[in-house]
């Protein structure tokens, strides 16, 4: 069951989906790969809230000036961390993109069996990148600060006030040193509520160096 123990703010309401979601992670796990077979027990602090910390650096949308506030969730998985943010922020336009189509039926089934509100893009990232119109961009677990903003650039070209929250592990700052070889950007790194190794990663004004 969800961690009290966190100063994360879950109604019930919220809470009854998350459970409906773990419910439906632990059924479709024995099918389909979702997480790893050794964070399974550990599903509530690694994944859940995990994901659920973004909700405390993500602007309301009252509180932005843009009009839309239109969260684009890169290689999703299992759905951590957009959809555990789509259950706990509902002013949030959620984009859930992930190639493996699979997964994205799960993705699809935790939506209608929660009643929550996202869209799931069984897509390449590459590919989505006319079809959204991203204010915030997340990712978990995919890939290196350089991989990211690779696929954020086209994003940030077109939308200076782009801003993206990465989940990241304890190489972030080797990854960012790295990724300021091929990008201009600037960025906060905050601790993870909860892995003492982990991080947040925030950028801003991403641009590509020129050559």
């Amino acid at each position: 069951m969800w961690p009290n123990s966190l100063d994360i703010d879950v109604s019930r309401e919220m809470r009854e989906k998350l459970e409906i979601y773990h419910r439906l992670l632990l059924k479709w796990q024995k099918a389909i790969n979702l997480i790893s077979p050794r964070t399974i027990q550990e599903a509530w602090i690694r994944h859940f809230a995990d994901s659920a910390q973004l909700t405390r650096y993500i602007p309301v949308a009252s509180d932005v000036s843009r009009e839309s506030s239109i969260v684009a969730d890169l290689g999703s998985g299992a759905g951590f961390p957009g959809l555990v943010l789509a259950m706990l922020r509902d002013d949030l336009d959620i984009h859930l993109i992930e190639s493996d189509q699979r997964k994205c039926q799960f993705l699809k089934t935790v939506s209608r069996e929660t009643g929550v509100n996202i869209t799931v893009h069984n897509a390449r990232i590459e590919s989505c990148i006319n079809d959204i119109s991203p204010d915030y961009v997340t990712a978990r677990a995919l890939a290196d600060v350089s991989s990211l903003l690779s696929y954020v650039a086209p994003w940030a070209q077109g939308n200076s006030h782009l801003e993206c929250f990465f989940l990241k592990g304890a190489k972030v700052r080797a990854e960012v040193i790295e990724a300021e070889a091929a990008f201009s950007f600037d960025y906060t790194i905050q601790d993870s509520i909860t892995d003492p190794s982990a991080a947040i990663l925030h950028i801003r004004n991403v641009s590509r160096e020129s050559s």
